[in-house]
């Protein structure tokens, strides 16, 4: 993938002898979109429109803030993985089998590469109340099967879209083939302040 980083950046830099520049252009654009396509089937990341980002967000973390959880929402936070601030998100919490888990629809988003820079420490606030946790990603697809499919089933009209076509009622080898691309984090319990 570097050597193609650096082919691409050459070319686009410069007109290859012979070529024009639309051409030289069209083969660079060729070879970064297979560089990006081959890293994107792991590291897939859905940012949210402006709607979500301004409107939805927000008031899923106002009403969350006050106390009112929207469907198991929470606001999670952790701390920035450069800035080291602490970044809050609206977070749907589940529970399976007295487990508790933190699904990221949208891939690998901001939130998850702040999670595993952080080891895992975060916290998840709902009012007043803030609880510290310890989160461990769950690597294993398959194992991801049996958190992907009640995560769907409670809020496919919510995040149904990202998650390809595939949903509640699709086979266990569906749910794994998208599993890479959706980060699930099994919580422990909650840390002692």
């Amino acid at each position: 993938i570097a050597v193609s980083l650096r082919v691409a950046n050459s070319v686009s830099r410069r007109t290859v002898r012979g070529a024009t520049t639309q051409e030289a252009t069209m083969e660079t654009t060729t070879t970064m979109d297979e560089v990006q396509g081959a890293a994107s089937v792991e590291h897939r990341y859905v940012a949210p429109g402006w709607f979500t980002r301004r409107v939805f967000n927000r008031a899923v973390a106002g009403f969350t803030r006050l106390g009112v959880s929207v469907w198991g929402s929470r606001v999670l936070q952790v701390r920035g993985r450069r800035s080291g601030e602490l970044r809050e998100t609206p977070v749907n919490l589940l529970v399976v089998d007295g487990r508790r888990y933190l699904v990221a629809p949208r891939g690998h988003t901001q939130w998850v590469r702040n999670l595993r820079a952080a080891d895992g420490a975060g916290a998840l606030r709902l009012g007043r109340r803030v609880e510290a946790f310890r989160a461990e990603e769950v690597l294993d697809d398959r194992a991801k099967v049996a958190v992907l499919r009640p995560y769907l089933q409670r809020w496919k009209a919510e995040v149904g879209a990202f998650f390809e076509g595939v949903g509640p009622d699709s086979s266990d080898d569906e749910l794994a083939a998208i599993a890479p691309r959706h980060p699930v984090f099994l919580l422990a319990d909650p840390m002692d302040p």
